[in-house]
């Protein structure tokens, strides 16, 4: 049995903060709740001295005594693997560079809903144990004319950008990796929804669709559906 994955909360509203712990703790997590930059850092540090290191860190920007972006670039000096993920009222677009500036993996702006939430949380964890199991996967692809930045979400083409949802990017994400190849249904529905069932299976049909409008402007792109097995993405390499 895989061990319970272990979060760090930082979180100064008392209300957000007690919630987030809660339902995380619903959905199987094991969360230690701090309200200021300096106590998370200090609990951070405890963590470390103790070997018993959080698998993922929940950073609040606007923190009194010490910053999500502070507290980020203090942590980083001496962890640069610990996944980081920042919760802000901020939205503006040099927020977000600057939250990666600091060494963000993913960065959510509040409001939220908690199943996003709970989402972004297991698709940072699975990328970083690839990352832990040495077998480091792109965090940019090119298909065809488009590019996309697997860790900001982002599908590019020439100056357009669109931010995708998490279910979206992780669904491209795995199209990605098996580009011109086999996507299997069933790895598919257990890596993103964690089960197979008739339900998810129609909610992956409606994701795909989304996919192919998002990519349909590049007619070398196809996500194509193999009967009965799954989703193959064709995309010609640009000369």
């Amino acid at each position: 049995m895989a061990p319970t994955p272990k979060l760090l909360v930082v979180e100064d509203d008392p209300n957000l903060g007690a919630l987030l712990a809660e339902y995380l703790r619903v959905k199987g997590f094991e969360v230690d709740l701090r309200a200021d930059g300096e106590a998370g850092l200090k609990a951070f540090r405890g963590s470390a001295e103790a070997r018993d290191r959080y698998d993922l860190l929940l950073l609040d920007v606007m923190m009194p005594v010490k910053d999500g972006f502070t507290l980020a670039r203090e942590i980083r000096r001496t962890d640069a693997q610990v996944p980081i993920i920042f919760l802000t009222a901020k939205s503006m677009k040099q927020d977000t560079i600057q939250g990666f500036q600091a060494g963000a993996d993913d960065y959510l702006t509040k409001p939220f809903s908690m199943e996003e939430l709970v989402l972004r949380v297991q698709a940072v964890l699975r990328r970083s144990a690839g990352l832990g199991l040495g077998t480091e996967q792109p965090q940019q692809h090119t298909i065809g004319s488009y590019t996309f930045d697997v860790r900001k979400q982002l599908l590019r083409r020439g100056e357009q950008e669109r931010k995708l949802t998490t279910k979206e990017s992780e669904l491209l994400r795995l199209l990605c990796l098996h580009r011109n190849g086999l996507l299997e249904r069933r790895q598919a529905l257990r890596e993103i929804w964690g089960d197979d069932n008739y339900f998810n299976g129609r909610s992956m049909d409606v994701y795909i669709a989304k996919l192919r409008k998002h990519l349909r402007e590049d007619p070398d792109v196809e996500i194509i559906n193999i009967h009965g097995q799954g989703f193959r993405l064709a995309a010609r390499e640009q000369s």
